[in-house]
């Protein structure tokens, strides 16, 4: 394929298709469905043949595929490109990018009334996982590219943790439900992934102790002596943190063999095929569809 077809970046293509840099990332990493060129500086350039198979897998996935199934379909289906219809956006979209546009102008009145008016129209777990958490991932990849500064970062993620903070901490715990500690990866910064995923836990009734930041070593040993839960949970967000984030499952799973570990983030979801095969039973995955059946396995085993 010729230099000469290749014609959008990465932004593009995000205006284009309304998806998350992050998300594109990912998904080509993890299953290398389009190789984009790179350029000089080593970033990605997509053709329109690129363009075409993104909007067939989008239209996909509006239809109620997973992205594994989306894949698993393209690289099975003799349907031309040119079937795929652009997909529609449902009114979630349409609120995150006036929310997006409030928190980059700091109005924190306008994004509270946008996050109520959310509430009013979806549940909970679909307002913070399909508006907040895209949102965030949105917010990260501008300041990456050096759209918005880091005082923009700040108030939006602070922002968008006050109203999940107050939402996790309001569910009551049940009792018959194992306890289960969550906590950042060594190295790791960003918490507000592991934060949404400790709110859906507690949505369904299990009590988490949410150690953010990571911890020493040692300190989380003394968490697990005294709390003794049956999940431990681990976000890794930045590739350059996973090698230590898996040595460190793998030394609580040796000492706390009867420990379920869960490891979650994009660091974790884009690793190489190799290593989500060896990792297979830790990965809990990036969706609500993968986190419900990643955990309805391990509570089954625990009966």
């Amino acid at each position: 394929m010729g230099n000469e077809s290749v014609k959008y970046n990465i932004k593009a293509v995000s205006r284009m298709l309304d998806i998350q840099p992050g998300t594109l990332r990912a998904w080509e990493r993890r299953y290398q469905m389009i190789a984009p060129v790179r350029n000089d500086s080593g970033h990605r350039l997509y053709t329109e043949e690129h363009v075409e198979t993104l909007r067939w897998l989008i239209s996909k996935i509006n239809q109620g595929f997973t992205i594994s199934q989306a894949v698993s379909l393209l690289e099975n289906s003799s349907l031309s490109m040119d079937e795929a219809e652009a997909p529609k956006r449902d009114q979630v979209d349409e609120i995150g990018d006036k929310l997006l546009a409030a928190l980059l102008e700091f109005d924190s009145t306008k994004s509270h009334e946008l996050i109520n008016q959310a509430f009013s129209l979806y549940t909970i777990d679909k307002t913070v996982i399909d508006l907040l958490g895209p949102i965030l991932i949105k917010v990260g990849d501008l300041w990456e590219e050096g759209s918005i500064t880091t005082a923009h970062e700040h108030f939006a993620s602070s922002f968008i943790r006050s109203r999940i903070e107050g939402l996790s901490n309001s569910f009551p715990h049940s009792s018959f439900l194992p306890k289960s500690i969550a906590v950042c990866g060594p190295g790791e910064k960003h918490e507000l992934g592991l934060l949404i995923y400790t709110l859906y836990l507690r949505r369904k009734g299990f009590e988490v102790i949410f150690l953010g930041t990571s911890l020493a070593e040692n300190d989380l040993k003394v968490v697990v002596e005294k709390i003794k839960p049956k999940f431990l949970f681990f976000s890794c967000t930045l590739e350059e943190n996973r090698k230590a984030t898996l040595e460190l499952a793998e030394e609580m799973n040796k000492i706390y063999p009867e420990l379920i570990i869960g490891l979650g983030g994009i660091a974790m979801d884009s690793m190489p095929i190799e290593l989500q095969e060896q990792y297979r039973e830790y990965l809990v995955g990036m969706t609500r569809a993968e986190w419900e059946k990643w955990l309805k396995k391990r509570i089954d085993q625990l009966k």
